[in-house]
């Protein structure tokens, strides 16, 4: 039975447990409450906590307090409370885990984009008891994930640049591949065209197998009457007219087809010598240093010969001797200045001679040699001057078919003029300049491409111009270390070229046209530092186009066979007193003939 008299929580210290005040307080208050009822030795007093449950609407802890002082002693009251705390306290912290580790799991937020995103967005996370981060922890560690992101980001961005120069480096690769591909394709079509031509390139060549047809010299004097002859009879003029109207055969000038002798350029360890018989020394007949010999091209016993003093002989050969004698001498002096001829060219049909002289004003700069004339009618000089100023290096006629033009390279002006033939009387040009202002000093030599519309002209400035007549632009160009003297085609591979230069050992280079800056094969002549590469010394081809012989500065003619792979000549044949001009093959005649500053003409037969 219970007490009457039961202590009472006094009603004005309800609050104190009815959850509106802190919990410690309410706690203190109870715990006193419970001392009072436990030494009154009262197990509890339903209707009064009847009464705070009904007005407190909440209970301590969670714990009903009608149960408390029904079912609990009031000494094991404070343990129960103590191990319902610990437990409750558990069960928060793994629910404040499931809270931290489910709202962390299933934001939709990248570690980029919550580093992206402002400080402001971000959520403080939970602490563990209850209360949120700091948020200097989370800053802490966004900053140790933003340092983390930016490492990565230069990694990669060092990433990236290696590859960009890895690419630049391989397309660098590409390309040089590429052009060795080109270079190894050209030179494969080469090997392939040697092998099949290697009959024709292990055969000799050699000039002595050519048939020594020498026909016989006819009187010349009636179709090239000497300019001495002052006065002719009535018969004499009905005979040359007549001849002049029958229009006497000439030989026929040959349409040489092409061969291919580049493979065999410099592939042979030992040169194949020519045979030379003996050598005859004529005077020329001029008065002053020689300057030009011209092979005739329709009649391999005439040539000519021109010097200082502004005359030109016209020769005629014996090739059995071998001997020659003078037929005619023509004043060639330019009418104004009296300038001698720098440059001649013979006329395809071996009608006429074409002279040049210097671009001047107050000048001519052409002249045309008529051979079916005489006396002063001879000589023509043409009215068009196209060049400025400056000597006219070089004339040269091209050799293409149905196509009758001669080039011209100025000096001073720096340009090529073009000379087409017009009418029938190989008497009437017009000119066309091909360029001005690709070379930047003077034009030394000029020729054409027998298969192509090409002018090539040397100068120099140590340029190689080709310059493509039907396109009208410059179809290569080739910078090399030496001043350029002259350029000569190869009579029979139409793609080879000769460029004569001031190199000293290796005055002689070739060139393949389609190989364009490539040089195959260099050689010379050995030459002291003191010694100037003359302009005036000259090359020529030999008819089969093995052969190269040139004039040196020593009284020799070098003789060069291009297939040997030396770089000196393969033989020298003594020839002069003094240094050597020129030497040119005879086209049927096994005969070389050379001029010389001793002023005289040398005749030397081969075997």
């Amino acid at each position: 039975m219970r007490s009457s008299t039961t202590p009472t929580i006094p009603r004005e210290d309800i609050h104190l447990i009815s959850g509106e005040a802190p919990w410690p307080a309410a706690f203190a208050f109870f715990e006193v409450w419970m001392m009072e009822v436990s030494a009154m030795g009262a197990v509890g007093c339903p209707e009064a906590v009847g009464g705070i449950l009904v007005e407190g609407r909440k209970s301590i802890y969670g714990i009903s307090i009608g149960l408390i002082l029904e079912e609990q002693k009031p000494g094991e009251l404070l343990s129960l409370l103590s191990k319902r705390e610990r437990e409750r306290e558990r069960k928060r912290k793994r629910r404040d885990l499931y809270i931290f580790l489910n709202s962390a799991m299933a934001s939709p937020l990248s570690k980029k984009q919550k580093l992206d995103a402002p400080a402001s967005d971000q959520s403080p996370l939970p602490h563990a008891n209850g209360d949120r981060v700091p948020r200097q922890r989370a800053r802490d560690e966004a900053g140790e994930e933003e340092q983390g992101l930016v490492a990565l980001v230069e990694h990669r961005v060092k990433e990236v640049e290696a590859i960009k120069t890895k690419l630049a480096h391989y397309q660098s690769m590409l390309e040089e591949a590429e052009k060795k591909l080109g270079e190894s394709k050209a030179k494969l079509n080469l090997l392939q065209s040697r092998n099949r031509n290697q009959n024709q390139s292990n055969s000799t060549s050699n000039i002595k197998s050519r048939p020594q047809q020498v026909t016989a010299a006819k009187p010349v004097k009636s179709n090239i009457p000497s300019s001495s002859t002052p006065v002719k009879s009535k018969a004499t003029v009905a005979v040359t007219e007549k001849r002049k109207q029958e229009k006497q055969p000439k030989r026929k000038i040959e349409e040489k087809e092409h061969q291919d002798l580049i493979p065999s350029v410099k592939r042979s360890s030992k040169p194949i010598a020519l045979e030379f018989g003996s050598t005859v020394i004529i005077s020329s007949q001029h008065k002053r240093k020689l300057r030009c010999l011209e092979l005739c091209p329709t009649n391999d016993n005439l040539f000519v010969t021109s010097a200082l003093d502004g005359l030109i002989n016209f020769w005629q050969l014996n090739a059995k001797i071998p001997s020659a004698s003078l037929l005619s001498t023509t004043d060639c002096l330019s009418p104004n200045q009296r300038r001698w001829p720098e440059d001649i060219a013979w006329h395809p049909a071996g009608d006429t001679i074409i002279a040049v002289y210097s671009g001047d004003p107050g000048d001519s700069q052409i002249s045309i040699l008529d051979l079916n004339q005489s006396g002063q009618k001879r000589v023509s000089f043409l009215e068009a001057k196209p060049h400025s100023k400056g000597l006219i290096n070089s004339v040269a006629f091209s050799p293409w078919e149905n196509d009758i033009c001669f080039l011209t390279g100025g000096s001073s002006d720096h340009s090529v003029v073009l000379w087409r033939e017009e009418g029938d009387d190989n008497l009437s040009y017009r000119h066309k300049l091909v360029h001005c202002n690709l070379h930047s000093s003077a034009v030394m030599g000029v020729s054409a491409l027998r298969h192509k519309k090409i002018v090539l002209s040397v100068g120099a400035d140590k340029r190689i111009i080709g310059f493509d007549v039907l396109a009208g632009r410059s179809d290569f160009k080739h910078q090399i270390e030496y001043k350029c003297m002259s350029v000569l085609p190869n009579p029979c591979d139409f793609n080879l070229y000769l460029v004569q230069s001031g190199a000293p050992g290796q005055q002689l280079g070739l060139y393949d046209v389609r190989l364009r800056r490539t040089e195959i094969h260099s050689f010379g002549w050995k030459q002291d530092s003191s010694d100037s590469q003359s302009a005036l010394i000259n090359q020529s081809w030999s008819p089969d186009g093995w052969h190269v012989s040139s004039g040196t500065a020593d009284p020799k003619i070098h003789i060069f066979d291009i297939r040997y792979q030396g770089r000196g000549p393969s033989q020298s044949v003594q020839a002069h007193q003094k240094r050597v001009f020129k030497a040119m093959w005879h086209q049927s005649l096994p005969v070389l003939s050379s001029i010389s500053s001793d002023l005289n003409v040398g005749l030397h037969k081969i075997y």
